[in-house]
């Protein structure tokens, strides 16, 4: 039996509670461990999108700067984004239900950033996928508001849920990116960082 890519990788730390990053993570048969820091999740009203989410995920490295010694240090920041405006996480389910009626019907770019930190240096980098909504009924979107309240999840909804089952016509990009994770691009920087 040959050995996986990372077998002999030192320890990776998965500094996110996204149940959804640490699954694509175990699909990718790469041993982590989770440890999760408070950070202040703001940023400079200047940047564009995909700034934004390298900015946070850079910011989330960074808190395990002295943490660390020879460990890989994972962190990601995922944002959703229409007509140039941010989609956070819904902080109500009346929030949520209005996220969802904006995306309705229409294209939405979903960013993540990724940032490694290894031997005090980030590697970072994002992918962008577009995700175009079908229209989406009132009932549809209030019955998945209530029965999943996707209130951890940025621009309201999972694309691995109900909502993301019924609804989404297509995506032009990466998939497990929209998830929360791009595994294709993760893979490639992983394999050249040592």
């Amino acid at each position: 039996m040959s050995n996986h890519p990372f077998s002999n990788f030192p320890e990776i730390i998965l500094a996110s509670k996204s149940p959804r990053r640490q699954e694509l993570l175990k699909l990718m048969d790469i041993k982590f461990r989770v440890i999760l820091k408070e950070v202040d999740e703001s940023y400079p009203e200047t940047l564009q999108p995909e700034e934004i989410a390298v900015y946070i995920a850079e910011k989330k490295a960074h808190a395990f700067d002295e943490a660390v010694t020879n460990e890989i240090v994972l962190t990601a920041d995922t944002i959703v984004c229409i007509d140039n405006k941010i989609l956070g996480k819904p902080e109500s389910a009346s929030m949520a239900v209005e996220m969802l009626q904006l995306l309705s019907g229409r294209m939405h770019r979903v960013i993540t950033g990724v940032s490694l930190l290894y031997q005090q240096k980030l590697h970072s980098f994002f992918d962008v996928s577009e995700v175009y909504f079908n229209q989406l009924s009132h009932d549809d979107i209030i019955y998945y508001v209530n029965k999943y309240q996707p209130f951890d999840k940025a621009g309201s909804y999972g694309i691995q849920e109900f909502i993301g089952l019924v609804g989404i016509e297509k995506i032009v990009g990466s998939y497990t990116n929209v998830v929360g994770l791009p595994t294709e691009k993760l893979y490639k920087v992983l394999k050249n960082l040592l």
